[in-house]
Order: C-alpha cells, then structure tokens, then sequence
C-alpha cells in the first residue's frame, strides 16, 4: 500500500487507537486516490498525478474519516467520499494556480509552469470530473452535497476575482470568500464522514458548522504564511506579487487610513513586486508589520469557534481529535 503520513494537526491527539484507525484509512485512501488519477491517455496520466504524488496534508480526507468515526468507520463508502473531496479539492489547486500565477506548489513547479494554463486548467476539469463519477456511486445525498459544494466554490473564486461592491466592507466580503472557497468543501468532508458511516443525524450541523470555520482558520493562517513563513512549499509572497487579496494585506489597507508606515507599504505594493528584491524588502517589513500579527488573532479567532461548534457533541476521542485538529491548524507553518 503507497504510505502517507498523518498531518501534523493529529500529532497531539493522545488516543492512540483513533490515531491507528486514521492512518489505516488514509492508507486506503491514498491508494484508491492514485488508482483514481491513472488515465490510459498518456498526457493526462501524466498531468493528472503532478500535484497528488507531490504530496499535501490530506485535510479534507482525514476530516472524513475523524467524522466516520462517530459512526461505523472506516467502511468503504467513507473511503469512497474520503477520495471525492481530495480530488476535488486537487482540481481547485490547478485552476488557483493559473488563476494567481504561483510559481511553486507543495514544492514542487505548478502545472502551468511545466505544461501551460489550458493544460493545467483541463487537468484540474478532468479531475472534477473524475470527483464526480466516484460521488455519483455514493447517492443523491453526496451529489447534492458536492453539487452545493461545487457551486459555492465558483462563487467563492467568482467573487474574489470582481472584488467587493462599491459599499461593501472589504474584510467582510473576504471572508465570505474564504467561506465558500475553503470553508465550504472543509465542511462538505466532515459532512459527508457523518453521513456515510451512518453517524446520528443531529451531528451532521455541528460538524458543518465546524468544518467551515476550521477552513476560515486555515486559509487565515495560510495568508499569514504567505508573508510569514520560509517553511512552504510556496515562494514567500507569492500571493502578495500577484495582487491576490489576502488579510495581511487587507488590514494594512484599513491601518492606512491612520499609519503612515501602511501607507507606504500599501503604495510600495500598489507599484508592483515584479522585482525579487522589492518583494523580499516589503516581505520582510510585513512580517515586523502589526497586521500580519491582527491576522492571525482573527485566525486563532476562528478556530476557537470552530471548537465551540462541536460543544453538542458528546465527549469521545474524536471529539478530543476534532478539537485539537481545530486549535493546531493555526499553529502550522506551512
């Protein structure tokens, strides 16, 4: 069987047990998720497996299966659901990558880079569509939640790309994007564990609820370490170069208002960062910059509601997991 390692959100969870039972299904999951990407066309078996074989967090995945375990477990259909929200979470990295011009993803070239955007887009189509075979084996109740999920996720990327309207609040309108883009399919796994191990219902909210402000959290500190961190597989300020909105970025924006420092650092980024140089300097000031550090308190911010979501949840390992799973994904580096 291919090995992978369990995220290091999981490392603090003291029930051992729950801990081997994880790491068995994302085993299985990891298999099916290869076989899931093996196309008999040569270019596509190629581009298909670019990003999978260089690795990531399985997130969503393990989120499956910590759910699952409030009911039977680790039964085929939660595998099944397990890999439907990798795949489709792989396809979105495609077509963000081509959207925000990364150079580097998980270390590694982006597919843009290596084979061009209308290679790299019809890979991450392929891959949606690939999603949606193995969802539609499941029932009408996981293609209505990745329908849903889908449509949240054009919107999210939608509505990042206009930007906010005349009077909307520009943080407000952001983190409504990192709803719908993160959040929502985050959600959509710890929905889908509940629901295909036969989970009781009335667990099904407050792991959606949960799940959706874990992804808020998550995409917070991913924004912090796009100015704050040397440890990802992304070249510092990758986001920053390309303009991509992020909240460092737009809590400088509101500080300008009143400090001249954000001031200059907001015009500094408004004349662009084509330079490696320039990018490395206002790099480096933000990190000093009260806002990276406003950032991440709304990060830790969301996290603590995430773990305030499970409170109707009886108390179990798993409940313990999702917990620590929640507080650690604002610690990470990378």
């Amino acid at each position: 069987m291919s090995k992978v390692s369990l995220p290091n959100q999981l490392r603090k969870v003291v029930d051992k047990d729950l801990i081997k039972i994880i790491q068995s299904g994302l085993e299985q999951v990891e298999d099916e998720l290869l076989a899931a990407v093996r196309h008999t066309d040569p270019v596509a078996n190629v581009t298909s497996r670019h990003l999978l074989e260089a690795g990531g967090k399985r997130l969503r995945p393990v989120l499956v299966l910590l759910a699952a375990n409030l009911g039977k477990g680790n039964i085929p259909e939660v595998i099944k659901a397990s890999v439907v929200v990798e795949l489709t979470h792989l396809a979105t990295l495609y077509h963000d990558d081509v959207m925000d011009r990364a150079p580097m993803r998980r270390g590694v070239q982006t597919a843009h880079e290596i084979w061009g955007n209308s290679v790299a887009i019809l890979t991450g189509d392929l891959l949606f569509a690939k999603a949606s075979q193995i969802v539609s084996r499941l029932g009408a109740k996981a293609l209505t939640l990745q329908a849903d999920t889908f449509e949240r996720l054009c919107l999210g990327q939608l509505h990042e790309t206009i930007g906010p309207a005349e009077n909307e609040d520009p943080i407000e309108h952001y983190i409504q994007v990192l709803a719908d883009k993160t959040g929502s399919l985050i959600s959509a796994s710890a929905e889908l564990g509940c629901i295909y191990a036969d989970a009781p219902d009335e667990y099904r909210e407050p792991l959606r609820i949960y799940g959706e402000k874990v992804g808020v959290a998550f995409q917070l500190i991913d924004d912090v370490i796009d100015i704050g961190s040397d440890a990802s597989g992304k070249t510092p300020g990758t986001d920053l170069r390309a303009g991509v909105p992020t909240m460092p970025t737009l809590i400088l924006r509101r500080m300008a208002k009143t400090d001249p420092i954000a001031a200059e650092l907001v015009a500094i980024i408004d004349g662009g960062l084509e330079d490696d140089a320039m990018l490395a300097t206002v790099v480096e000031r933000l990190r000093k910059h009260p806002a990276l550090d406003e950032a991440y308190q709304l990060a830790k911010s969301w996290a603590a509601e995430a773990v305030a979501a499970l409170a109707p949840l009886p108390d179990s390992p798993v409940k313990d997991a999702l917990r620590v799973f929640a507080e650690a994904v604002v610690e990470r580096e990378e």
